[in-house]
């Protein structure tokens, strides 16, 4: 596939209202969604150690996520760089809590319970083909990650109290 130039895109910072909204789904097919896949990618590409990005974070209430775990110290999958449009948990298991942060809220981070294998689904941006990724380890939380702001949550939303949050010391996103 061809993917046309994408354009490096700002990040919204909570409480902005998209981050709280459910986003709609797209056509995969729409060139409006395949450029707007091509700007998560970009966007993606250009905040350092960060390893997935949702359609919300850069101004769009659609069902898009981008993520890329390559070479994070706690991956043992790796489906490469990829955007999914419409994407859906088909399945999680294996829940343990983690520490994850997010690029939209600069300063924190928390431990979460999230699955450590999942399967997902969706379709591939310009062709509409379907897709299915199974994860595990840090890039099925990543992916989780992704899914809830395409819900409107945020890792916040899941710390389960005061104690599970910590000052961001270094910036390194789930």
């Amino acid at each position: 596939m061809t993917w046309p130039d994408g354009i490096v895109r700002g990040v919204l910072d909570a409480p902005h209202p998209l981050l709280s909204a459910r986003a709609q789904q797209v056509d995969p097919t729409d060139p409006r969604v395949v450029a707007a896949a091509a700007d998560l990618l970009a966007t993606l590409r250009s905040e350092p150690r960060t390893a997935g990005l949702a359609a919300p974070q850069i101004g769009l209430s659609w069902r898009l996520i981008a993520f890329d775990a390559a070479g994070h110290p706690k991956g043992r999958s790796w489906a490469g760089e990829l955007v999914v449009v419409n994407p859906r948990l088909a399945e999680a298991s294996r829940w343990r809590a983690g520490r994850e942060g997010c690029v939209s809220i600069a300063d924190l981070t928390g431990d979460v319970r999230r699955a450590t294998r999942i399967t997902v689904s969706g379709s591939l941006p310009d062709t509409g083909d379907p897709v299915t990724i199974e994860a595990d380890a840090f890039e099925a939380r990543c992916i989780q990650h992704q899914l809830d702001h395409l819900d409107g949550v945020l890792f916040l939303d899941r710390v389960p109290g005061a104690l599970s949050l910590h000052r961001r010391l270094h910036r390194c996103d789930a």
